[in-house]
């Protein structure tokens, strides 16, 4: 079974159901309709929440089919939204190492998933203190690309931002050198924050260290600026240039926040953010 035992495939299918059967279409997004004869949410309403198909997730609850992988334990709690315990539980059920907080992998706050929810009409995502993107909705993904399926090194916009020309596509090139500086100042930031023995962060900056001569030459400047709020300029490959004010909500600890984007005022921005929903979405490499 591959790896996982008859018990732990049971208990899982129980507990995905329990938790399936105790939410509200409403907490993720979604309308009640009618004749809704579960509690909660429908097998199929959380398979399209977690990008599983149905059959693949009817299996889980029914306690057989494939081993879920890591990026699917992910995608389940936070469709499930599961608390932090709910979350390491499911990935003992599925005999997945429980991630580190941190990274792209890392536990979404129920709350700030609930914020997502509630702004269909703003593009906005979670991404971690490292800039890797955890969560998008669907504005976003239209805006920025879809960031979220991304693992290793590369998860993080910083890292490609410094080792892959093509990340710097998303903005105009008299904005890059503005971004660089701001990048890695945050990036400060996040580093003091964190534990002194962090691998994530210390291999991260130790890559880039040696293999980006623009990175050494500002880290060795020392700035540190927590990226709060900024207006930026990004182009968009049917829409041209859209000028957002970005901003930031931050978690308890610092290590993830909620970044919405709004159009700058006095540009036209309003209708081109209006247009995403309508002309798809970039692609990231």
């Amino acid at each position: 079974m591959d790896g996982m035992s008859a018990v732990k495939y049971a208990e899982l299918g129980t507990f995905l159901r329990s938790r399936r059967e105790r939410i509200r279409p409403a907490d993720v997004g979604l309308p009640a309709g009618p004749r809704r004869r579960v509690p909660g949410l429908r097998r199929e309403e959380v398979a399209q929440l977690a990008g599983a198909s149905v059959d693949y997730y009817n299996e889980l609850e029914r306690g057989a089919g494939s081993q879920p992988s890591e990026q699917m334990v992910a995608a389940l709690g936070r469709a499930l939204r599961l608390s932090a315990d709910e979350r390491d539980y499911l990935y003992r059920l599925a005999d997945r190492p429980v991630p580190v907080q941190g990274g792209a992998a890392s536990h979404v706050h129920p709350g700030m998933l609930d914020l997502l929810d509630r702004m269909p009409a703003t593009p906005a995502q979670v991404i971690t203190d490292l800039h890797v993107t955890l969560v998008q909705n669907p504005l976003a993904v239209a805006l920025l690309g879809d960031q979220s399926g991304l693992r290793g090194p590369r998860a993080s916009f910083v890292h490609r931002w410094f080792t892959e020309p093509e990340a710097r596509d998303l903005y105009p090139e008299a904005d890059h050198e503005t971004q660089s500086r701001s990048f890695v100042a945050d990036l400060r930031a996040a580093a003091a924050r964190r534990d002194a023995k962090d691998a994530e962060t210390g291999t991260m900056i130790r890559t880039l260290l040696g293999v980006s001569p623009e990175f050494a030459a500002l880290w060795a400047d020392h700035e540190v600026a927590v990226r709060r709020k900024d207006r930026k300029r990004l182009l968009h490959p049917e829409l041209g240039l859209i000028e957002v004010n970005c901003l930031h909500l931050f978690s308890e600890d610092g290590r993830q926040r909620l970044l919405w984007f709004t159009p700058a005022v006095g540009t036209e921005s309003a209708g081109l953010l209006e247009l995403l929903g309508v002309v798809g979405t970039q692609s990231v490499s």
